[in-house]
């Protein structure tokens, strides 16, 4: 049952999404103050013979380190699928946050957010797919129904966005999202590796490195853990953990033969009695449309493209420590499985403490272009657990500071092929 102060949140967003939604330039507004508006909202067309078009919202650095042409820039894509990434913008990352600890004469509050990612570098939201939030689609029959599709839309708005100001042009790209943005944020730098080689310099995008939170990117091998996750958090007993290994093997059973619905709808029903759900509730996502366009897709493995990533291109993966829904045992599941020729040397490299204002702040395991972070503190949603770990884990990541800087030594006293047994 969703809580109380869940419900005012999300009624207080949806005032200040109706509220963005009207801003074609940013001016005052009744409901913002001037520092709180974007630096540039608009649409970016996705398909010239349709007028689809996706969302955005853009926020410069607020305090650059470098020429503008050359500050990077996040790009930020919401999980769902189908839910606005204005959920990320004033609730996880955004230079501002929806506060409920209000006057009783306002509607909302908004207080600057610590946090933020955009505060060495620019920071982009984009509704994504088309029919997410405030994004259009002019059709059913356009939104996205594979990760290809989702890319290739992406694609085109990005381009369009980084053509407005000749600023845009070359900065390094960073792209980031969390749980399904697991598939988004590996298929756009998978598919801008592709692109860019048959196209002019000028007209090529300038991808820098890939961040995933929390994401759901390898469903099958994933899925294959969820039992083992939460019997050893003491959230089940051993009966009820092999009643759970039955119903996630069912949903393995189905992908691998390509029973992609069922398959779907058996991971739907292992997370419910995971959870303790009710089998008759209703399994409720942010879009329900763009939720049934992408059915197939839930169960397919994005793994290949993050292979193809982490050997051109620097890949941060990051989990908060008490997430059980896209778990950091999940994730180093499938990362073991990964082809890629420094695999052996990760999984040897030293797990280091992580610190943060002289604190401790998590873990954080690196080799070549991988890097692993788990945040401690945080659950599904890590920028809003620990605003303060994520904008240094972000900041540091990019500008290959402190655990970010340089590889570790292998740490030889560690035999892997325990994990194996």
């Amino acid at each position: 049952m969703e809580s109380t102060s869940s419900k005012v949140l999300k009624i207080l967003l949806l005032l200040i999404l109706h509220n963005i939604a009207a801003l074609s330039t940013p001016t005052a507004s009744s409901l913002f103050i001037n520092e709180a508006l974007p630096t540039k909202t608009g649409y970016l067309p996705v398909n010239p013979a349709t007028s689809s078009a996706m969302f955005y919202a853009f926020y410069e650095a607020q305090k650059a380190i470098s020429p503008l042409s050359e500050t990077p820039l996040i790009i930020w894509l919401q999980g769902g699928p189908g839910c606005t990434s204005m959920v990320g913008n004033f609730m996880e990352l955004g230079p501002w946050r929806v506060s409920s600890h209000k006057a009783s004469s306002k509607p909302f509050a908004l207080e600057q957010n610590p946090g933020s990612w955009n505060h060495l570098f620019g920071l982009l939201f984009l509704d994504n797919p088309i029919g997410t939030g405030f994004s259009i689609a002019s059709t059913l029959e356009e939104i996205p129904r594979n990760q290809y599709s989702v890319a290739k839309h992406l694609f085109s708005a990005i381009t369009s966005f980084v053509e407005l100001d000749p600023l845009f042009k070359f900065r390094p790209l960073y792209f980031a999202g969390e749980s399904y943005a697991g598939k988004y944020v590996p298929a756009i730098g998978y598919y801008m590796l592709k692109k860019n080689p048959y196209l002019a310099m000028s007209k090529r995008l300038n991808l820098a490195g890939i961040a995933i939170g929390n994401g759901l990117t390898d469903p099958v091998t994933q899925v294959a853990t969820h039992a083992m996750n939460a019997y050893y958090s003491g959230l089940i007993n051993e009966r009820q953990r092999n009643e759970l290994e039955k119903a996630q093997w069912e949903a393995v059973k189905l992908t691998k033969m390509g029973n992609w619905k069922e398959a779907t709808n058996a991971r739907i029903r292992e997370v419910k009695k995971a959870l303790g759900v009710n089998e008759s509730m209703v399994y409720e996502l942010c879009s329900d449309i763009v939720a049934a366009a992408l059915r197939d897709d839930f169960m397919k493995s994005m793994k290949y493209m993050v292979e193809l990533l982490v050997k051109k291109s620097k890949v941060l993966l990051y989990q908060g420590q008490l997430d059980l829904r896209d778990s950091v045992v999940s994730t180093l599941a499938s990362v073991k499985t990964m082809k890629w020729e420094g695999l052996s040397e990760f999984l040897m490299a030293e797990r280091r403490v992580w610190e943060v204002n002289g604190e401790l702040a998590g873990y954080v395991q690196k080799w070549g272009n991988l890097s692993h972070v788990v945040v401690l503190g945080a659950g599904h949603l890590v920028p809003t657990d620990q605003p303060l770990s994520s904008q240094a884990m972000i900041e540091d990541w990019i500008l290959e500071k402190g655990l970010f800087g340089y590889d570790e030594k292998v740490d030889e006293s560690i035999d892997f092929s325990l994990f194996d047994k």
